[in-house]
Parts: C-alpha cells; sequence; structure tokens
C-alpha cells in the first residue's frame, strides 16, 4: 500500500490540489465488447498499416519521438482519415468508466486536469454530479473565470474527441498551442505554484507535464514538490534522483502486478483519508 504523504492529503482536503489524469488511467476502461484505449504509442503504430514507406516513422516512435510521428502520420493520411481513425479509437468504442474512476471522483478534488482526448472520466463524474462539473478546453477563453468560481472543474488540456480539429496531438498543433493559447499554459503554471499536482497514470516525458514541472522550478524557484506515481518498474533509481531534482517531483512508486492493483486500493485509502481530514476540519475550522 502507498504512503501518502500529509500535506497531500491535507492538500486535497482543504481542494488546493489538482489531479491530473494521464492515458494510463483511461486504459482501466473497457467497452461492451471489452476493448481497450490504446496507449499513444499503440494507437501511432496501428495507423501505419496503409503508410509505406513507413520505416521513418517507425524509427520515431521507437525513440519515443510521438509528436513528430503523429505529425508525419497525419500528413501521410490526410487529415480527413487520421480524424476517422481518432475518432474510432477515442470515441466510437464507448468505453465504460474503471473502478479507478470511480475512485478518483471520490476524491473530490475541485479541479481535475487531463490531456486525455476520450470523455470517459468527464461522462462519469457529470452523471454522478448531475451535470454540475464545467468542463473547459485550452481554447476556450473563460478558463481564468471558472477557476476563480466555486463549482468543480475539469480542464480538457489538448482537447476532447468532440472536437477533433482542435485537438493537440502532432508537433505542429503543440507548437501552434504554445502561442496561441499562451494564457491558458500561463494558467496552469499558475496552478503549478499554488497547488499541489497529482500525476496519475502520466509518464515524466509528457511535454506539457515538462514544461510546467521545469518551469514552476526555475522561473519561479518553487519548493513544495509536485506528486507523481508510477510503477516501479517504470525508471532506473538513478534516473528518478535526475528528475526529482530537475521537475520538483515526488515520484511515489507502486506495484503493477495485477493490473496495478496496488495503485487502486491506495487510491481509495487515499479516498479514506481525505473524508477523515475533512469530517476534523469541520469540527476544527481550520481552512
Amino acid at each position: 500500500m502507498i504512503k501518502w504523504p500529509k500535506d497531500v492529503v491535507s492538500d486535497i482536503s482543504r481542494r488546493r490540489c489538482v489531479i491530473f489524469l494521464g492515458s494510463g488511467i483511461s486504459m482501466n476502461s473497457v467497452n461492451a465488447a471489452g476493448r481497450r484505449p490504446m496507449t499513444w504509442r499503440a494507437f501511432l503504430e496501428s495507423t501505419l498499416e496503409d503508410i509505406n514507406p513507413r520505416a521513418h516513422i517507425k524509427k520515431l516512435i521507437n525513440e519515443s519521438d510521438y509528436l513528430t510521428a503523429c505529425e508525419v502520420i497525419k500528413r501521410e493520411l490526410g487529415k480527413e482519415e487520421f480524424t476517422r481513425i481518432v475518432k474510432d479509437e477515442f470515441l466510437t468504442p464507448a468505453y465504460m468508466p474503471a473502478d479507478i474512476h470511480k475512485k478518483i471522483f471520490a476524491l473530490d478534488s475541485r479541479i481535475v486536469a487531463t490531456p486525455n482526448f476520450d470523455k470517459i472520466y468527464e461522462t462519469y463524474a457529470n452523471s454522478e454530479a448531475n451535470g454540475s462539473i464545467v468542463v473547459k478546453q485550452h481554447y476556450d477563453s473563460d478558463v481564468i473565470s471558472s477557476i476563480r468560481g466555486s463549482g468543480r472543474l475539469i480542464l480538457k488540456v489538448h482537447g476532447t474527441i468532440d472536437s477533433p480539429d482542435n485537438l493537440i496531438f502532432t508537433r505542429a498543433e503543440y507548437a501552434e498551442a504554445r502561442t496561441k493559447y499562451a494564457t491558458f499554459y500561463e494558467v496552469l503554471e499558475a496552478l503549478a505554484l499554488t497547488h499541489t499536482f497529482v500525476f496519475l497514470g502520466c509518464g515524466v516525458n509528457d511535454p506539457d507535464i515538462k514544461l510546467l514541472l521545469e518551469d514552476t522550478l526555475f522561473k519561479h524557484n518553487s519548493s513544495r514538490s509536485h506528486v507523481m506515481l508510477l510503477p516501479k518498474t517504470a525508471l532506473h533509481n538513478s534516473v528518478i534522483a535526475v528528475i526529482q531534482d530537475t521537475m520538483n517531483l515526488n515520484i511515489i512508486q507502486y506495484s503493477d502486478k495485477n493490473n496495478h492493483k496496488e495503485l487502486l486500493e491506495s487510491i481509495n485509502n487515499l479516498v479514506q483519508l481525505v473524508e477523515a481530514e475533512r469530517d476534523e476540519l469541520k469540527i476544527n475550522m481550520n481552512w
């Protein structure tokens, strides 16, 4: 079982936390036919069948340069065909929420952010909250107003499959978004200075995460660490030390045996710890 830092429990209890959900969380879901969402790598590899030659794209994928690989694939297939493939993977299968989505929702974090295109978490969350949770994309002009409000909020960092023309999926789209929607990324940076981010189902190579955490550390000399949960097999200990020092991260490792059972049980335990602390806050009023 993961031993949760007291500061993390406190920040979630006081709703001074941003839960950041990566594709690893979506992969827990299945649809009626038992199909699971692909990893980013698997999705890119699945698009190569009709592209020839493709060795140069495979090389990019093997080097984990997914943004460039995706850019090349989109240009090779054409925008219309690429959009069809993206919808077939992230929308059409109708993935159902997994137990881990339900436990994350039970944490009742006021702000949840995700680069995932799918709608698995937001659909479940809004069904439980009777549609009261606001969902904002990186291109919305009123994100700041939503954050300053008191309601629950889901930030779609790379867009949603509902609007495939506005997805951030390729190198060109990522570069354009960083300039065109600079205000949105400034908002994320501000949240990283005032809130604790808890990264679930994410990797340390995600360009948004790297830029966000490196900026807040070196530009603002931020001292409070954010938290990322990773399987014990994900990184060598020497690499973890470097990542923690350069990204201001506290990396908490867990066993990925039995489909990441320890992570699910630990989040359930975190829900209990947060609920207990909130009950205490009701008494001592030390919000």
